[in-house]
């Protein structure tokens, strides 16, 4: 990238999305910036439109005014042609400080006489007003779900139409769903889990209504029911009418006599908050940030359970590239992070097939050829995609990340994937072999569990969680004593270890369940491919496998939580001639591996993000082009016109590594 395009941010200092002036990075600003990221990308403002500190005239008074927007047809931007104000505070300020809370913007919405809207936030509640005159001729400030887009109605923010429904931005969701999350757990008295799966009944709601086609949208609360307790209750009995067909479709999830709990009031206002946007459409990577940080604050056990970033599941399924036709399971699936990503790497192969069939971009499909490829997703979803594990909470939270990425999820299993194979649970095995196009009698050990293509995984790991169970244990060879003798060759012995850290006898688990030729990427401590006390894992798993690529991560990621030095294992497992081959002759295929170190990682100990610096160590701020529409006063009217804005660029070598991968294996003739 050309060094002109490139902006440096000086220290202690922040650049305004809209103006591109340099600011104080105060906790103020960071809601600022939040809000006018949300007005540009999500509610489609023109950024030339929009003034930020805007000089009011109050008397003797001359407050500036955070945000304000003008409508597309005003030539002079003075005050008497501000549309919508917004004021934004820190999280410590509430919404009733008499300085500065709504007070203040509705005081400043009255010095406006055409300025109709007004918002209120600190980054954790917003309050959102239309100014209206009443017959007395007086000012009335009438409570709303939210400020009208550029490219909306009125009625939009009331009961928005599919085409009007929005793709979240950034963190925009993440903090819908802490808001709702939080609401239930202070005005239910529910604690953190119950809540969390109140609010996932709410969630199945949204997607079943989107899915809902061609039907009109049904998950609505409009401001007028949401202020009263008898809309609140009419806004309650059309989300329940919504939940008898999800336990319908979903009787995997949910029972026959399961109901949605919250108050009318709460149903109403958690409804408010979440119609505007498409949970269907919303990028992947946004949505899951969302609802695996949910997930992880309110389910994560005592089982060595540390979430993988994202970044580092994109990188590995990347790296691995599943094919369409491919079965991909995750072993230990958690929130289902790893096998969300891999199915929508799937997906977005499959739409650019389908988009080379019918000759024309998605954007343009019908919607006939819209169902066609959605029915396509849920035929390849529910086929090919698998996550097992031992929390039945993780497995519910992972059907429901599955159905939020176009459904896949009756093959999500509660299971010890480590236990032998005929003491899996019945249900278990005929759920799994119908799955499969197999029989239940055919999963009989270890032997007969090679079913996958792919798998991804990132398995519990700990010595403080170690397996004991005899039973267990006995089934591998990693769960037996291994000794040298003098000429530094390992064996494996008949006596069992008293106890294994549990992502040891993982690998041989996965191992077994992949298919001859199958391809892994694993998570591992790196002790594993280092500790020379551990040099027997690594023997056994050279006899089994091929190590396609072994990838070293930062010892930052997954902080803040674990501090574990971890890297990425990529194996091939060998097809059993390959295996006689090497031992008949005595001699293993020689070949090469693809090695990285991960130095950036994009986040410090901390979790905040890393953003790419010059020489200098200052941050850098590059062009994004971006879409949005020119605000009309009567809405009948609109242009989508494109505009660029200057961005942070996140400092991670993750990103990078796939491409480089890619050509590394073409060169040395790896097939996948």
């Amino acid at each position: 990238m050309p060094q002109s395009n490139v902006i440096i941010i000086p220290e202690g200092k922040i650049c305004d999305y809209i103006d591109n002036k340099f600011r104080n990075d105060t906790p103020e600003e960071y809601v600022r910036q939040t809000i006018e990221k949300r007005l540009v990308n999500e509610h489609k403002y023109s950024r030339d439109r929009i003034n930020i500190e805007y000089t009011l005239n109050l008397g003797s008074r001359k407050p500036r005014a955070d945000i304000v927007i003008f409508p597309k047809e005003c030539t002079e931007f003075n005050q008497s042609n501000i549309k919508i104000i917004i004021e934004c505070k820190k999280e410590t300020i509430p919404p009733s400080s008499k300085s500065d809370g709504v007070g203040q913007l509705q005081s400043y919405m009255s010095a406006c006489p055409n300025c109709e809207w007004g918002m209120w936030t600190n980054g954790k509640e917003k309050e959102v007003y239309r100014k209206v005159i009443n017959d007395r001729k007086e000012i009335e400030f009438i409570d709303y779900n939210d400020i009208p887009s550029a490219d909306g109605s009125l009625d939009d923010i009331d009961r928005p139409t599919r085409d009007k429904l929005k793709k979240a931005y950034e963190d925009n969701l993440l903090f819908v769903f802490k808001t709702c999350h939080n609401h239930i757990y202070v005005n239910e008295g529910l604690q953190k889990q119950p809540a969390f799966f109140e609010l996932l009944k709410l969630i199945f709601c949204k997607i079943e209504d989107e899915k809902n086609i061609p039907n009109p949208l049904e998950f609505y609360a409009t401001s007028a029911e949401k202020s009263n307790p008898d809309g609140q209750l009419t806004v309650k009995k059309r989300i329940s009418k919504i939940f008898s067909r999800v336990k319908t479709k979903f009787s995997n999830i949910f029972d026959a006599n399961d109901e949605i709990k919250l108050q009318p009031r709460t149903t109403a206002f958690l409804v408010a908050e979440l119609q505007k946007y498409s949970l269907l459409n919303t990028n992947i990577d946004i949505k899951g940030k969302a609802y695996e940080e949910l997930v992880g604050a309110n389910l994560r056990g005592d089982r060595g359970e540390f979430f993988t970033p994202r970044n580092v599941m994109k990188m590995t399924v990347e790296m691995l590239a599943p094919k369409i036709d491919e079965r991909v399971l995750d072993s230990s699936c958690g929130t289902g992070g790893f096998i969300v990503n891999a199915l929508t790497y799937v997906i977005t192969n499959l739409e650019k097939t389908m988009e080379e069939q019918l000759g024309k971009k998605k954007e343009d499909w019908n919607q006939d050829e819209i169902i066609m490829y959605r029915n396509r997703i849920s035929e390849v979803a529910s086929s090919n995609f698998f996550g097992f594990d031992i929390n039945p909470d993780l497995v519910k939270a992972t059907k429901m990340n599955m159905v939020m990425n176009n459904d896949g999820s009756g093959n999500i299993l509660p299971c010890n994937t480590l236990e032998l194979p005929h003491q899996w649970t019945d249900e278990f095995k005929t759920k799994l072999a119908s799955a499969l196009g197999t029989t239940k009698n055919k999963i009989t050990n270890k032997d007969s569990i090679a079913f996958f293509d792919v798998i991804v995984t990132n398995p519990p790991f700990g010595s403080k969680i170690p397996v004991q169970d005899t039973d267990i244990l006995s089934q591998y060879d990693l769960g037996h004593i291994w000794s040298k003798d003098k000429e530094g060759k390992w064996s494996k012995s008949d006596r069992l270890q008293t106890s294994v850290p549990p992502e040891q006898l993982f690998i041989e688990r996965c191992l077994q369940l992949l298919k001859p030729g199958g391809r892994m990427g694993i998570v591992l401590p790196d002790a594993i491919l280092g500790s020379p006390g551990l040099e027997y894992i690594r023997i056994w798993l050279i006899q089994k496998a091929y190590i396609i690529a072994s990838i070293d991560l930062h010892e930052d990621t997954f902080q803040p939580r674990n501090g574990t030095q971890t890297s990425v294992l990529f194996l091939q497992k060998k097809t059993q001639e390959e295996m006689d081959n090497e031992a008949t002759s005595g001699q293993m295929k020689d070949y090469k591996i693809f090695m990285a170190m991960v130095d950036r990682i994009g986040h410090d100990k901390r979790g905040t993000p890393l953003f790419k610096r010059d020489k200098y160590g200052n941050e850098i701020l590059v062009p994004e082009e971006i879409e949005t529409t020119n605000l009309a006063s009567d809405a009948q009217e609109t242009k989508v016109i494109k505009t660029t804005a200057q961005v942070k660029i996140i400092d991670d070598q993750t990103r990078d590594i796939p491409q480089i991968f890619t050509k590394w294996k073409q060169q040395e003739g790896i097939g996948w």
